[in-house]
């Protein structure tokens, strides 16, 4: 039987000797934001100890501590995925579930681009299974949490716009991003957006996102909305221009990376400095999920809430229908004998 020769992967380019070299080629060719790539950084640094075969310093050990040499050739060592999971199970008992599957998919992202580049062939944590996060029964912020995000100093007007324009219509970010000025109806406080499905449905907002609109727009009579700081680059599609300034349409990935930024330190009160680059801030969809709490606990009847949240059945209302830390402090309150008393 003729046996014929095993495919080769060609590597597109030399190849980094090491891994610490590798993370700095995958870092710089992948496309994030400054703060994310520090995320990264972090993350690929604590695998480099795993895939060593050595425990991660924790604690005042953990800072400063330079990881072990490593080539990145180790990476295809046919014993390291079996020695690889046990040490990712031992670690990951140490932290909470969140920040093992974020961990995990840095090293997946990161293992996939060397792969494609031709350096290794294969992925060591094949096999490397994702915890289950338990359900976050404090999804909805706290109203004083929202106060505090309107208090933000050194928030450009493009940001102010969009997060007040989020939660008024409590819409989706991934929607709103893809407003134009044409579909705004300013008079009228409305707009379209193009909802899940293709479906053409409005969303409302209230007047502090109808004051900061004209400054946003600015003279603008059409194209995107939101746009980013720097010239569209070459192929962008027309309809993310601006026919204007030449800009393009600000991306949802870059939207919810300056709004976890940005909230970073609201979202860690307690944590100290050294900690706050592992950290991580609230979201853009949880944004969402606190305008509809909150609206719910405002007494607004379910037809409403389904209107605002464009769902399609009732039963998608229930997250929202769960009363937020506020509501639940008020009404303890309210039920306190020593309070009646007092009244």
């Amino acid at each position: 039987m003729l046996r014929l020769p095993r495919a080769r992967v060609v590597p597109l380019s030399a190849g980094p000797g090491s891994y610490a070299a590798a993370m700095d080629r995958y870092l710089t060719a992948a496309g994030i934001s400054r703060g994310s790539a520090r995320v990264y950084r972090i993350s690929l640094t604590n695998w480099c100890w795993t895939l060593a075969g050595e425990a991660t310093p924790t604690g005042s050990a953990r800072r400063g501590a330079k990881p072990p040499a490593l080539a990145l050739a180790a990476l295809d060592n046919e014993a390291l995925p079996e020695l690889l999971a046990e040490l990712a199970a031992a670690r990951a008992d140490e932290l909470d579930a969140d920040t093992v599957n974020r961990e995990l998919s840095v090293i997946r992202k990161a293992i996939g681009w060397w792969r494609r580049q031709g350096w290794i062939t294969t992925d060591p944590t094949f096999g490397i299974e994702r915890r289950p996060t338990p359900p976050d029964k404090t999804k909805a912020l706290s109203l004083a949490q929202v106060a505090a995000v309107w208090r933000l100093d050194d928030v450009g007007l493009r940001e102010k716009t969009l997060w007040r324009l989020l939660y008024e219509s409590a819409a989706r970010a991934e929607e709103t991003l893809c407003l134009n000025i044409e579909d705004l109806s300013t008079a009228d406080k409305r707009g379209k957006v193009t909802a899940k499905g293709g479906a053409t449905e409005w969303i409302h907002w209230q007047s502090a996102t109808a004051q900061l609109l004209p400054r946003l727009i600015a003279g603008r009579t059409q194209g995107p909305l939101f746009l980013t700081e720097r010239r569209a680059p070459a192929g962008t599609p027309t309809n993310d221009i601006c026919p204007v300034t030449g800009q393009a349409r600000l991306s949802y990935r870059r939207a919810e990376e300056i709004f976890e930024e940005t909230t970073r330190l609201l979202a860690n009160p307690l944590a100290r400095p050294e900690q706050w680059e592992e950290l991580q801030g609230w979201t853009l969809h949880r944004w969402r999920h606190s305008a509809l709490t909150h609206d719910a606990e405002n007494g607004t009847s379910t037809p409403m809430l389904l209107a605002r949240s464009r769902h399609a059945s009732v039963r998608s209302l229930e997250r929202y229908a769960r009363p937020g830390v506020d509501a639940v402090a008020r009404h303890v309150a309210a039920q306190d004998p020593a309070a009646r008393r007092r009244g």
